[in-house]
């Protein structure tokens, strides 16, 4: 039986900050000025040892050398582990650091970049904390320090090599051994850890976009079906078992089967589960906009979902949480490819994954193909609709549905039977986000209907 789980009932209201962090154009929205003002805020409240890395973005090394100066000039000691994913990152201030910060846009495109603040336990900076960040920084209220406390500035490039070590130790030696694997980096921090993670396993490892480049010449950093064509392509012609893509800072992993066909994240955190609940029974933890596939393989082998707010930082935390009332998490994450191992750490991690696809092929010796037909069936359909009334929206439709069963976790999750709907406003943009998944097509296309109904009636008057 589902459950929800409500991590707080106070309303917190970032300003600058979004779930992931903070991100922007580079040049208008995001600058070295702002980042600078970052740094000195993260300073002023993190005193001690600082990690910082970047991803691939041709404008990283400017804007990590402002987010730098920021934190030396409070005094904190920096360690600069140079390019990486952020889970590297996330994993390497876990076991180190007080505290920490990555240079990334993740999956924007190659003109945005950014900050996420990272904590000393490697999960991403929480609201509370993160709306006193804010105010340091509308404030421009920083502890600096003499010139004689100023902090040290390090660069430890090959520190990378602990957090590929740390993946590879969750498996046994060889388990990929004669498995053919092909890696999509995207140009991205991936190139540096995810072929090599998977070699170390015993895999043979081909890439395609395997070298790293800010400008993302052949595809964009989100991992779309579209962008992957030459991987599965390679993945066909070459006869590989399957192929992983990363997204720009490779927290998540998309794959596609040996058919060369696209893997749903949906679908592909179902199969990660089932493979973690054969081996462990307790809770898994994950948003109220996954797919109820998860739901239904955790159950049929003995465990039980808790529900969040949408991000990972909600899924992380409440890990975090029941663990400390004596619950048994076994695993977490999002239905968009980020995927949480509390034996690893507690953030999404795309080369984890990567190696768990590896170890779920040789533990079974099935195709990963045959995996995806095994699954339940559910349809689901992903919209947004622009409105400039999203609030009043929301409640008009509350209003209209009453009758049925309504969770409120993260704006509204209206459940029909074995239909669901998740309907949210847009924090920060003029548009509401809409789900709908059923276990048949005309059920989800009928509620969808319903609801997009409504909103467009509204919208009209």
């Amino acid at each position: 039986m589902a459950e929800g789980f409500n991590m707080t009932s106070k309303r917190h209201k970032k300003r600058l900050f979004g779930t992931n962090g903070v991100r922007g154009i580079v040049g208008s929205d995001m600058n070295p000025e702002l980042v600078y003002f970052i740094g000195a805020a993260l300073g002023t409240l993190r005193k001690g040892s600082i990690a910082v890395g970047r991803d691939t973005r041709t404008s990283g090394e400017t804007l990590i050398h402002a987010l730098k100066a920021g934190l030396l000039a409070t005094g904190c000691d920096v360690t600069d582990c140079g390019v990486l994913p952020t889970p590297a990152l996330q994993y390497l201030i876990k076991e180190d650091f007080d505290g920490g910060a990555m240079i990334t846009a993740s999956h924007n495109p190659p003109e945005y970049n950014g900050v996420k603040i990272i904590e000393a336990d490697g999960t991403e900076m929480g609201d509370d904390e993160t709306i006193e960040l804010e105010q340091h920084i509308f404030n421009r209220s920083f502890d600096l320090q003499p010139w004689d406390h100023v902090g040290q500035d390090a660069s430890a490039p090959d520190i990378i090599k602990r957090y590929i070590s740390a993946v590879v130790r969750q498996f046994p030696p060889d388990i990929g051994k004669g498995m053919l694997v092909v890696v999509d980096p995207g140009s991205g921090p991936a190139c540096r850890t995810t072929p090599e993670i998977l070699k170390r396993l015993g895999c043979r490892v081909m890439t395609v976009n395997g070298i790293m480049d800010g400008h993302f010449p052949n595809r964009m950093p989100e991992p779309t079906p579209e962008g992957l064509a030459a991987l599965s392509a390679l993945v066909v012609s070459s006869r590989a078992a399957f192929g992983v893509a990363h997204d720009g800072d490779a927290d998540r992993a998309v794959f596609v089967d040996e058919n060369g066909d696209y893997i749903e994240e949906n679908k592909e955190f179902a199969i990660v589960a089932q493979h973690v609940c054969q081996r462990q029974k307790g809770v898994i933890v994950t948003p109220v906009s996954t797919s109820q596939i998860v739901e239904a393989v955790a159950s049929s082998e003995g465990c039980s979902v808790v529900y969040t707010k949408v991000g990972s930082i909600y899924v992380a935390r409440t890990m975090h949480s029941l663990i400390k009332q004596g619950d048994n998490v076994v695993f977490g994450g999002e239905g968009n490819g980020g995927l949480i191992f509390p034996d690893h750490q507690f953030c999404r991690d795309g080369g984890m994954t990567a190696a768990s696809m590896v170890a779920i092929l040789a533990a079974t010796g099935d195709r990963l193909s045959d995996l995806v037909k095994r699954l339940p069936k559910r349809f689901m359909i992903k919209e947004k609709q622009k409105t400039l009334h999203a609030q009043k929206m929301m409640a008009k439709i509350e209003q209209s549905f009453t009758k049925d069963q309504i969770d409120r976790t993260d704006g509204l999750k209206i459940t029909r039977g074995s239909t669901w709907a998740l309907i949210r406003a847009s924090g920060t943009e003029p548009l509401i986000r809409i789900i709908v998944e059923s276990e048949k097509r005309t059920d989800a296309e009928v509620f969808f209907k319903e609801i997009s109904g409504i909103i467009s009636q509204e919208s009209g008057k």
